[in-house]
């Protein structure tokens, strides 16, 4: 390469820096970043995002903007809607069947869309660090249980057991302790349950990330497909993972694990889809499994969501509780009604947000305003 190409290529590259700058500064001043700690600190971004709009005509420049704040103007709204199209609700003759057939219509939307409907939730480890061995702790959060407090209570309760059944089918007695009987995972020294895994869009970011951490991963749908979905799945590895077929909205189906073996229960949009007197039993009965200072991180669906407005009239089973056009049912979520769910269960709250968030279509120049609850509660020591 001659001289006199090296310096034209120079000047090329000094003008080109010289038009981005200001381009650059302009689209800083459309938002602002929030961090969980002061500047500087390594801390990661502020739960539930970091890009905050603060100038309107930016609005267009990103897909979603995070903590996005409601005028009363826009609550009222909100609320109107929703009441309207609950005015029409679905007779109440016919609606026992989405409860009854709930699974049936599961399976359905999984014959029919396979793996292909839900993105793989990515953002898990970033907003729920306690998925990882320790990430609890590196967070501030919250102290792991005492192993021998653990094996204590374990042990107590050996002589009131009732039986269970394993996966191979053999009988143990349900409140053995862990190391009394064979089950999936036994040998891990940190152990997560996700109920109504689909596809395992939450399954395989999990496996990913904990590799190499003695870590074990049940997960448990009650369509078949689902499960079927996430054997087939090029990284399932029974090493790792252990997926299974279960209807929690049955008390007497069995786990494949022994009370006080988990450290964490993920629940990610699936609490909402159980009918709204059900949904305390379940968390009352999935917290016997959880070992003392073991957690449950929550996230599902909050109240006047846009999925929530956009129902039409007589698709409405009860007040905030829908049914979709292929059957399958959404509740929608206040945090009062998250905070009495798991406390009710016995259950301190560690955490309990609303994420309201402005998601943007760029290309059709569209906002659409949702909400999102993410909570963790633990099982008190």
């Amino acid at each position: 390469m001659s001289l006199k190409h090296i310096k034209s290529t120079s000047r090329m590259r000094g003008l080109c820096l010289r038009l981005l700058v200001p381009m650059v500064k302009a689209t800083r001043i459309c938002c602002k970043w929030t961090r969980s700690g002061s500047e500087g600190s390594g801390l990661p971004p502020a739960p539930l995002g970091a890009r905050i709009l603060t100038d309107p005509d930016c609005t267009f420049q990103h897909n979603m903007w995070d903590h996005v704040k409601w005028s009363e103007e826009d609550e009222e709204n909100a609320k109107q809607k929703a009441m309207e199209n609950s005015t029409e609700r679905i007779p109440i003759e016919e609606q026992g069947k989405f409860d009854r057939e709930a699974c049936k219509y599961w399976d359905s939307f999984y014959a029919v869309h396979k793996n292909k409907f839900f993105k793989d939730r990515n953002w898990l480890l970033r907003e729920f660090p306690e998925l990882l061995p320790g990430g609890a702790e590196d967070d501030g959060l919250v102290p792991r249980s005492c192993s021998r407090e653990h094996e204590e209570e374990q042990q107590a309760l050996v002589s009131t057991g009732t039986q269970g059944q394993a996966a191979d089918g053999e009988n143990f007695c349900l409140h053995a302790p862990a190391d009394a009987i064979d089950f999936p995972g036994k040998q891990a020294a940190f152990r997560i349950l996700e109920v109504g895994c689909g596809a395992g869009n939450s399954v395989f970011p999990i496996i990913t990330s904990m590799r190499g951490t003695r870590t074990f991963l049940y997960c448990c749908d009650f369509s078949p497909r689902a499960v079927q979905l996430v054997k087939e799945h090029p990284s399932y590895n029974p090493s790792l993972c252990h997926a299974f077929v279960h209807d929690v909205c049955k008390e007497d189906a069995p786990f494949p694990f022994p009370p006080l073996s988990l450290d964490v229960i993920l629940l990610v949009f699936v609490v909402s889809s159980i009918h709204p007197a059900r949904m305390q039993g379940v968390v009352n009965q999935l917290t016997q499994f959880l070992k003392p200072g073991g957690m449950f991180l929550f996230r599902d669906y909050g109240r006047y969501d846009l999925s929530q407005l956009r129902f039409k009239k007589g698709c409405c089973l009860s007040e905030n509780f829908y049914s979709r056009g292929d059957g399958t049912c959404v509740y929608f979520f206040t945090k009062e009604e998250v905070r009495h769910l798991f406390s009710n269960a016995g259950l301190e709250e560690i955490q309990n947000l609303e994420d309201r968030r402005l998601q943007v279509n760029r290309r059709e120049k569209v906002t659409m305003r949702r909400v999102w609850m993410q909570s963790k509660f633990r099982k008190p020591s």
